[in-house]
């Protein structure tokens, strides 16, 4: 073989093992697809931040992973005042009394906030997160939307919750969602059929608009509702679907004219006195991308607090009304008979299966946690490792309740 075309067959040969030790950088299910822009360090950090391992850290530090939007605050902020007391309490959970203080390391513990009538008695940050740090809500962020949802309500944005969807986004039609109300779809109830199942080895479409979306930003979250088919009828069939979140941030869209973000601020944000500005993570670079309307808000945990304590005070933050006390009753009003165990769901709120408590409740273990008969809000932000996370949930509802009854 003559030299120079032995050089041409070498530097063809290396060319294409860098190429392959480049793509083994991607977990199986990232390659392929369209190209993506996102750095690849990037793209397996995103693809990592759920593991129980790095969580502690990912879930407060979103904006370094992510494009964002901000959620400016402005105005003044509403002072939470304070009567801090020891956790002194025991809470009952599988034949055990359990001291309150041990429940925060049993149960992968971020932050935690307790508030009695407006007051914080218990404030607690561990590894190494402060006031300052923004937490990850994830799916309590479709309780921050239901709320805006009930800005535009009461602003007559939107006729009513019984109008079909369709009517404010035409993309839709043709799709699962041709026949849903909105109000089907604040209820989890649209009938479309979206598998809210993240199984990354195997993707189905969940998991598949999570890679293209959320990890290689090469597609928008919410766009392939255009594409799903039905299941069942509209208004039958509760299935929990961030999807049917995703498409509500995108109604707020069109009807208010401006983007999630800057809607949130003015109805809520602003209004609330939070104390930080809070952010969206993105599907896309600015200009391009939407806010992640169906999981994708981070807020400090007294903000987060702030929230609880507007809906525990019927809709008003620090005096300032935000949404009426109707539209809090509606939204967690459990729209069905609730589970023993699970309890039911209302307006994008979950309603808990004992008394008028509700909470909203995001992926691997965050909560916000009213309960309007002792006047109670919790916030707990946690790092569950991802899986089966049904024992740290029991033991987290049992302690809920045991805070809720107790009496510094």
């Amino acid at each position: 073989m003559h030299p120079a075309f032995r050089r041409i067959v070498f530097c063809a040969t290396l060319i294409a093992s860098w190429g392959a030790i480049a793509q083994q950088e991607l977990p199986a299910p990232l390659r392929g697809g369209p190209a993506s822009e996102v750095p690849v360090a990037v793209q397996v950090l995103r693809w990592h931040m759920l593991d129980g391992e790095v969580n502690a850290l990912t879930f407060r530090r979103m904006d370094d992973l992510f494009p964002t939007r901000t959620v400016p605050r402005a105005g003044p902020v509403w002072e939470l005042p304070r009567d801090e007391r020891p956790l002194d309490f025991h809470y009952y959970f599988r034949g055990l009394w359990l001291p309150a203080r041990d429940f925060l390391e049993r149960t992968y513990t971020n932050a935690l906030l307790v508030l009695k009538d407006g007051r914080i008695v218990a404030e607690v940050y561990r590894n190494n997160s402060d006031a300052s740090s923004r937490f990850i809500g994830w799916s309590m962020t479709k309780s921050v939307t239901s709320v805006l949802m009930g800005c535009a309500l009461a602003e007559g944005k939107i006729a009513s919750l019984d109008t079909p969807i369709v009517r404010y986004l035409p993309e839709l039609r043709g799709s699962g969602y041709e026949g849903a109300s909105i109000r089907d779809v604040m209820e989890m109830r649209s009938g479309v059929d979206y598998e809210e199942r993240y199984d990354f080895a195997n993707p189905g479409v969940a998991a598949s608009n999570h890679i293209a979306s959320l990890v290689k930003n090469v597609a928008r979250f919410a766009d392939v509702a255009r594409t799903l088919p039905r299941k069942a009828p509209p208004g039958e069939l509760f299935e929990y679907k961030t999807i049917d979140t995703a498409v509500l941030g995108w109604l707020l869209e069109k009807v208010t004219g401006t983007t999630v973000a800057d809607y949130t601020a003015r109805c809520l944000w602003q209004p609330l006195g939070a104390e930080a500005d809070g952010f969206y993570i993105m599907d896309g670079p600015e200009g391009v991308g939407r806010e992640f309307s169906g999981a994708g808000f981070n807020a400090t945990l007294r903000d987060w607090g702030r929230i609880g304590q507007m809906m525990l005070d019927g809709g008003v933050a620090n005096g300032r009304r935000i949404v009426s006390a109707g539209w809090v009753r509606e939204s967690v009003t459990p729209r069905h008979p609730e589970h023993p165990e699970r309890g039911g769901y209302g307006l994008q709120w979950w309603t808990m299966a004992y008394g008028d408590a509700y909470a909203a409740i995001g992926l691997q273990g965050q909560y916000v946690y009213v309960d309007p008969a002792t006047r109670t809000v919790v916030v707990k932000l946690s790092y569950f490792p991802p899986g089966d996370n049904s024992l740290a949930e029991e033991e987290t509802l049992a302690f809920l309740r045991a805070v809720s009854a107790w009496r510094p």
